[in-house]
């Protein structure tokens, strides 16, 4: 069995974690410079002032690209290197405009279809600070919609593959509830004097929600006729596997999947909100109007995926963001699921992949681009590159997971795409470099860059699935 011969596959990136230069070409400020700057927020104190320096060495990331063989490359464009105060009535860069244009020109010239992403968690600095940013309604909301117009008249003719936003779960809960990520609200006072995690985080996923919808309603009555292109969004969720057969870690399991995924993902594709979750939190959970309703539902074209992982569900757990399940990489027998990534939250299960896919075409029944999927190799960052280039656990889990997408789609389910993460060794948020996911290795000293294997693996795969 081999894949369709329209499948697209590639890598994708994020502006912040590899742009670099904040400043040039007149890029205002985000909130990621921002919360990067304060003392112990980033695991090494690090930023992304230089990253990978993409902003600078793009051509060589193209020649990159090029030398893989993608077929395409999903990245995401700075909104304050376009705006770089974000708002509608603020002014246009000419400067990030022409940059992203050329950009984009380059991969058309290589022979690389652009997935462009346009919210990947950098707001402009100027929206927070004006009215609170993801918080407010009224504006944000303008402000997005602005910011989608501007982008689809400035590279329409050459995108015809779009997402809004980039895992809104990681907006809300990590940005507004937990506050690890930018801009840091909790209700932990001792990580931040701002925040409520019991109301910020349902409020700002249903900004988000509307904003993405009002983007799509303006590409779909502007621009989709002259354009041609397609647009969704890109959610994020692992598998949920009951621990047993227990009938209350079944339910679980279903219980994670409906609030987790389906907390995004039913209000776009299905038109209301999960009811496990509208029985969990109640009143705290925002509503719709009738009109806003009209304009979420059936607003994305394809379903965006980003999936690294499968956790093992049980009854008891205290997380509203996760459903209220427990879960873990340990069965019942005391075995792990898989092989055991640098990051606490990852190990290796394909089979929990190829039945995510199924679960996602069979609930919401729309064809699926896996966005991001990957690896972070353990002690990556600490052994001689000559050595992380070979990086088996990262190829074990690339064999598995693409062989699942075969499987998958053998199931009936219909995968149309699929982007490894990351091109590059780049700054992982929180973590800053202190891990690393690319198929690239990046020498930070330097900027140079050194395939990995699983590069080559993933190259050759696909080669060898794609009917010329």
């Amino acid at each position: 069995m081999s894949l369709p011969k329209d499948f697209v596959w590639g890598f994708a990136t994020a502006s912040y974690q590899i742009e670099g230069s904040p400043s040039a070409g007149g890029r205002g400020p985000s909130i990621w410079d921002t919360f990067t700057h304060l003392p112990n927020k980033i695991k090494d104190n690090s930023s992304g002032d230089v990253a990978t320096d993409s902003y600078r060495l793009w051509k060589e990331d193209i020649a990159l690209l090029k030398s893989y063989g993608v077929k395409s490359y999903r990245f995401s464009l700075s909104w304050s290197r376009i705006i770089p105060d974000g708002g509608r009535n603020d002014p246009v860069s000419e400067d990030g405009v022409a940059f992203y244009r050329e950009f984009i020109e380059e991969l058309h010239r290589q022979g690389i279809i652009p997935f462009v992403t346009l919210y990947h968690w950098d707001l402009p600095q100027t929206l927070h600070d004006r009215y609170g940013g993801w918080l407010n309604k009224e504006e944000i909301v303008k402000d997005f919609v602005n910011y989608a117009k501007v982008c689809f008249t400035s590279f329409g003719d050459l995108v015809q593959n779009w997402l809004t936003h980039n895992e809104p779960w990681c907006v809300s809960v990590l940005g507004y509830g937990r506050g690890v990520f930018a801009p840091g609200h909790t209700s932990d006072r001792t990580r931040s004097p701002v925040g409520d995690t019991s109301t910020e985080p349902w409020i700002v996923a249903h900004h988000l929600i509307l904003a993405h919808a009002y983007a799509v309603k303006l590409y779909r009555d502007s621009f989709k006729a002259s354009q041609g292109g397609q647009i969704g969004i890109t959610l994020d969720c692992s598998w949920f596997m009951p621990y047993d057969d227990a009938p209350e870690n079944v339910a679980a399991a279903e219980r994670g999947l409906e609030c987790r995924l389906g907390w995004f993902a039913m209000p776009i594709y299905l038109g209301h909100y999960p009811p496990a979750l509208k029985a969990m939190i109640g009143s705290r959970l925002p509503t719709f109007t009738p009109e806003e309703l009209s304009v979420v539902t059936g607003s994305s074209d394809f379903f965006g995926l980003n999936t690294y992982t499968t956790h093992i569900a049980q009854e008891g757990g205290d997380d509203e963001f996760n459903g209220k399940v427990k879960t873990g990489f340990t069965r019942p027998d005391g075995t792990e699921l898989g092989t055991q990534a640098e990051v606490p939250w990852l190990q290796t299960y394909p089979d929990g992949f190829r039945e995510l896919l199924k679960y996602i075409y069979k609930t919401y029944g729309k064809p699926i681009y896996v966005t991001e999927n990957g690896f972070a190799c353990r002690n990556e960052n600490i052994i001689p590159i000559a050595d992380a280039v070979h990086d088996k656990d990262r190829v074990e889990y690339y064999q598995g997971y693409t062989n699942a997408i075969l499987e998958a789609i053998k199931d009936g389910a219909e995968v149309k795409g699929y982007f490894a993460w990351s091109l590059l060794d780049n700054f992982e948020w929180a973590e800053g470099y202190t891990i690393r996911f690319g198929v690239t290795y990046v020498d930070y000293s330097t900027q140079k860059r050194y395939p990995k294997d699983s590069a080559k693996f993933l190259s050759k795969w696909f080669q060898e699935q794609i009917p010329a």
